[in-house]
């Protein structure tokens, strides 16, 4: 008998970018938490996926991007520079400034770096030069800690500034559209700005 097609829920439904270009987020795992909440797909619903060590929280919060497909078939990973922690399934509207490059198992698993459009401690930051070493230091940090408890093999690769996070979103999108090229646009722009003021 053939599968029902289930019900989009309106995560399912939610483009990658707003109409205004920025990126939309879904928080899973909001900062300060120990628990790692998955949005599951087939109930519509997030679920406790995992506990992290005592010595672990996330710094930051954690999420996805919709309609996104990564290298492990999953949506793009979201390492989001909130100014208090958000909640599981807070949509956030986001700009990209970065990407940490990552492999599991030798499939592509990155984590983009995103800062919210509403924000009163990042709403000058553009890019990854805008940011104190100490915070990439820390995601970078938290990232490794963990891949070394899970074990299996990782890796890490980096940091990548906001044009290849861009090209990282086009790629990912299930629907290449013209809000993708706003972000592109945006993002390119940010680039540029930046480059002029040193």
């Amino acid at each position: 008998m053939p599968e029902k097609p289930r019900a989009k829920t309106p995560f399912d439904r939610l483009s990658p970018t707003s109409a205004c270009g920025s990126l939309h987020v879904v928080v899973e795992s909001p900062a300060g938490s120990r628990n790692k909440y998955k949005y599951d797909p087939k109930l519509g619903l997030f679920r406790l996926n995992r506990v992290l060590p005592y010595e672990a929280s996330f710094p930051f919060d954690y999420g996805f991007a919709p309609g996104t497909r990564s290298g492990d078939d999953d949506p793009l990973d979201v390492v989001l520079l909130a100014d208090a922690p958000t909640f599981p399934g807070c949509i956030v509207r986001a700009r990209p400034i970065g990407v940490l490059r990552a492999r599991k198992e030798g499939v592509v698993n990155d984590r983009l770096l995103a800062v919210p459009l509403v924000s009163r401690i990042h709403h000058d930051v553009h890019s990854l030069e805008d940011l104190s070493p100490g915070v990439l230091l820390s995601i970078e940090r938290f990232f490794r800690t963990i891949l070394n408890i899970e074990g299996g093999e990782h890796q890490l690769g980096g940091f990548q500034g906001v044009e290849k996070a861009a090209q990282i979103i086009a790629k990912a999108s299930e629907k290449r559209t013209s809000r993708l090229q706003k972000v592109l646009k945006a993002t390119r722009a940010a680039s540029r700005r930046k480059s002029e003021t040193k």
